[in-house]
């Protein structure tokens, strides 16, 4: 059995991926724990998760539980991210990132430590649908190629940090990828007041904050006399959580080094 903990054990994301854990035949959790002061450090992960005991206790910081487990599930923050992926490395235990907000800077340094110390998982989305939804995008573009302005549309729960999501911006770069752009150049995040005509390159990215919304991603190829929209919604986080599961009793099997969801759904293959 792998042996999981669980960042951020008491949120929204944590508990759901708590229930994946638990319902994993090859999964065991082990560790679960929040930052120093959260009102949940010594409840029952369990219990908390609405589940029964597990005879898990929530802990104060990673470093409290690092050795009772073999990977560590984090959906956090992008800057406690961080944090967790050096202790990570310092005491060789595997990672699965589903952290979105994290910078090219962050990830390279993932990359760094993860190639000399440590299998990591790491993807901005998780979901099986999702993952499905980068490789239609990039086969959409590649096929459709510049005839097609490429427009993003991602909605969220108002709750949610950053913007774009996580999500948009991979399915922004998997387009311009397929496009032979960089996003960096041609990604256009916002719009306002008289901006001119449309370029031919740029790849559109806007954002929705409202309500309790889960997670949305349109992306729109509108050509002339007709419109490509492929979407993914998600009604719960059951499919995040689930993907994240996976991925742990995945990770821990292979070398050490930087690994997506493409690698453990096996998409890497589909061009």
């Amino acid at each position: 059995m792998t042996r999981v903990i669980v960042a951020g054990a008491a949120g929204r994301m944590g508990q759901r991926i708590i229930h994946m854990v638990l319902a994993h035949p090859e999964l065991e959790l082990t560790g679960a724990f929040e930052a120093e002061g959260h009102p949940a450090i010594g409840k029952d992960a369990g219990a908390l998760s609405g589940l029964a005991d597990t005879g898990v206790k929530i802990s104060a910081g990673l470093a409290a539980v690092i050795e009772q487990g073999d990977v560590v599930i984090d959906f956090t923050f992008h800057a406690a991210t961080m944090g967790f992926v050096r202790m990570a490395a310092d005491h060789g235990k595997a990672m699965v990132i589903g952290t979105t907000g994290l910078g090219d800077q962050e990830i390279a340094t993932i990359n760094e430590l993860a190639l000399a110390h440590f299998p990591c998982v790491q993807s901005p989305n998780m979901a099986v649908g999702v993952n499905v939804l980068f490789k239609l995008v990039e086969k959409a573009a590649a096929i459709l190629g510049d005839a097609y302005d490429v427009e993003i549309v991602e909605a969220h729960h108002r709750m949610k940090k950053d913007a774009p999501s996580g999500t948009a911006l991979k399915l922004g770069q998997m387009a311009a990828s397929a496009l032979g752009r960089d996003l960096a150049e041609v990604g256009v995040m916002e719009r306002n007041g008289i901006i001119g005509e449309r370029s031919d390159r740029e790849i559109g990215i806007q954002t929705i904050r409202g309500g309790d919304i889960v997670g949305e991603h349109t992306v729109y190829f509108a050509g002339a006399g007709e419109r490509l929209e492929i979407t993914h919604r998600a009604t719960n986080r059951d499919n995040f959580a689930r993907g994240a599961a996976m991925a742990a009793a995945w990770v821990c099997r292979q070398p050490k080094g930087l690994y997506t969801m493409f690698d453990v759904l096996g998409l890497n293959t589909i061009g």
